[in-house]
C-alpha cells in the first residue's frame, strides 16, 4: 500500500510540475502584457534551420547571403543551445532574455532569431522535426514579460 501511494504523489508531483519543466519563470519586477501573436514551431533540422551537409559532412547555411558559411547546429543567435523553451521572435521587438508564455507549449526564453521571424511572430523550439510540424501555425494570446 505504501508503494502505491508512492507512485500516485510522484504521478500528481509530475503532472503539476509538466510546466515547470524548462525551469524558465518570469523576472520579478516586469511588466506582463498579453499580446495576440502567430506561433510556429521549429526543430535544430536542415530544413527548419536552413542549413545542409557538404560532400565532407560539414554543416553549412543552405541559402541566403551566408550560403556556404559555417553553421553550428543546434545553437542559436544569442549563443545558447537549443531547447525546449527557446524562443525565436523579432529581436528589435522582444530582446534576447524576453520571458512569454505561450498556452500549450508553457514558458519560454527569446534566445534565437530567423529571417522570417518578424513583428508579432515567435518560432518556438521542439526537439523533434515532426512535433514542430504538428504544432503547426497557430494564433495565441502570449504573455510576455517586459523588463
Amino acid at each position: 500500500m505504501g508503494a502505491m501511494k508512492n507512485i500516485l504523489l510522484l504521478s500528481l508531483a509530475v503532472l503539476l510540475l509538466a510546466g515547470c519543466a524548462t525551469g524558465i519563470r518570469p523576472p520579478r519586477g516586469a511588466r506582463m502584457v498579453e499580446r495576440p501573436m502567430v506561433t510556429t514551431g521549429y526543430c535544430k533540422c536542415g530544413k527548419c534551420c536552413n542549413w545542409r551537409r557538404t560532400i565532407f559532412g560539414r554543416p553549412v547555411i543552405a541559402g541566403g547571403p551566408h550560403k556556404g558559411e559555417h553553421k553550428e547546429v543546434g545553437r542559436t543567435a544569442s549563443g545558447t543551445k537549443a531547447r525546449p523553451g527557446t524562443i525565436a521572435a523579432d529581436t528589435t521587438r522582444y530582446p534576447f532574455g524576453t520571458v512569454m508564455y505561450i498556452p500549450g507549449y508553457g514558458y519560454g526564453r527569446v534566445e534565437d532569431r530567423g529571417g522570417g521571424i518578424q513583428g508579432q511572430h515567435i518560432d518556438l523550439f521542439f526537439k523533434r522535426h515532426r512535433d514542430a510540424m504538428a504544432w503547426g501555425r497557430q494564433r495565441k494570446t502570449v504573455k510576455v514579460w517586459l523588463r
